[in-house]
């Protein structure tokens, strides 16, 4: 898949797709300036009739690749789907409402709690849940782990989720609502919105006890926002691999019924570095291969339990 014999019908169709998704991205892209420097590379590979003879996932992968070639934001993406969608502007309450149905359909993003030899805790985290809906479960699962002595909190195949649910796992991990977490600034309203650790949770905080984050190259977005923000309050050691680095929450727009394109409307910033992980990653504190993270944790966890 990818090139095929070229048509001018399929260079025309292809021009009207790249320049609609540039559109958007020069609308609602959360660094103005970038979008300025995406637009001219990209407008000059039209010129240069780079994407006539591309089929559709080949030119979203085309397209993707060179935007990120221009500005690495691994959020800024052209994406394919086989399956036609409507061509309705996003409904934000939909979008809400499909992401909360997928929590529900798994376990508010949680895989497994368990108990380790030495009086270690694990929690499984495949997804970071809304902090509304989400809450009760994220209790309990940090009720059943209240005990041990040390926990590992494993997000190696965390894909994302939701800003408030980030900073309440967050928030089992200092002793009030003192803790400037971090802020997520939006281009569009030109606003700031503080995060901070609540003040009321349904389970008890984890405190005075080690805490280890395990990553890996899946790891992504939501689950990213937990690992950096705890490793840079020094709340916890990172162990694994360099995560993703997508720091930049992000708008879905339909270009056609098969193509989307996403663009980062907003970027965090965290309140120690200032800075956040978009295009760097988390980088670990003990660097081992993913799979082997568990394994390395846990060890040093029963160490440090003693």
């Amino acid at each position: 898949m990818g090139a095929k014999a070229p048509g001018a019908a399929d260079a025309v169709r292809n021009d009207r797709i790249v320049g609609a998704a540039l559109d958007r991205i020069v609308a609602g892209y959360v660094f103005p300036e970038r979008a300025a420097k995406i637009e001219s590379a990209l407008r000059g590979r039209l010129a240069a009739g780079e994407y006539g003879a591309l089929d559709g996932p080949g030119l979203c992968a085309a397209v993707t690749a060179h935007l990120q070639e221009v500005c690495p934001d691994k959020h800024l993406r052209l994406l394919w789907q086989d399956e036609p969608q409507s061509m309705a502007p996003e409904d934000d309450d939909a979008g809400r409402a499909a992401f909360l149905a997928l929590l529900r359909a798994e376990h508010q993003g949680i895989r497994a709690v368990e108990q380790l030899d030495g009086g270690v805790g694990r929690i499984d985290i495949r997804r970071i849940a809304d902090a509304g809906e989400g809450g009760r479960a994220i209790g309990a699962a940090m009720e059943l782990v209240a005990r041990t002595r040390a926990l590992l909190l494993d997000l190696r195949e965390c894909r994302g989720g939701s800003p408030e649910g980030a900073a309440l796992w967050c928030s089992y991990f200092f002793p009030d609502d003192q803790v400037h977490l971090n802020d997520i600034y939006q281009r569009a309203t030109d606003s700031t919105r503080q995060y901070w650790t609540a003040s009321h949770l349904p389970a008890p905080r984890y405190l005075d006890r080690p805490v280890y984050v395990l990553t890996g190259p899946t790891t992504f977005s939501g689950g990213e926002d937990v690992a950096y923000t705890l490793q840079a309050h020094g709340r916890a050691v990172v162990v694994g691999e360099t995560t993703r680095g997508g720091a930049h929450p992000t708008d879905r727009h339909p270009v056609t019924e098969h193509i989307t394109v996403t663009v980062p409307t907003a970027r965090t910033v965290n309140a120690v570095t200032g800075t956040n992980w978009e295009g760097v990653g988390v980088r670990p504190d003990r660097a081992v291969p993913a799979e082997r993270a568990q394994e390395v944790a846990h060890e040093e966890a029963r160490r440090s339990a003693v």
